[in-house]
């Protein structure tokens, strides 16, 4: 495990990260991407996230970014 993730496994694990809970309609599905340490890492990596889940067909795509820890299963 590199610096990085040990750094961004740590701060999950105090519940300090950033998250994005991204929920689609077509299909009804709640995505978590994550974890990040800083809420701007989250925003521009967030952004080709969004637009892959688009040209996939997901339709009504909302988002909301949240501090907090997550674990498994990132998907539901």
């Amino acid at each position: 495990m590199g610096p990085t993730r040990a750094i961004r496994n740590f701060i999950n694990k105090l519940g300090l990260a950033w998250w994005a809970k991204v929920e689609t309609s077509d299909p009804a599905v709640t995505y978590w991407f994550g974890p990040f340490v800083t809420r701007k890492s989250l925003s521009v990596n967030l952004e080709p996230f969004l637009d892959d889940l688009s040209k996939e067909g997901s339709s009504s795509v909302r988002h909301s970014l949240i501090r907090t820890r997550r674990g498994e299963p990132l998907t539901t």
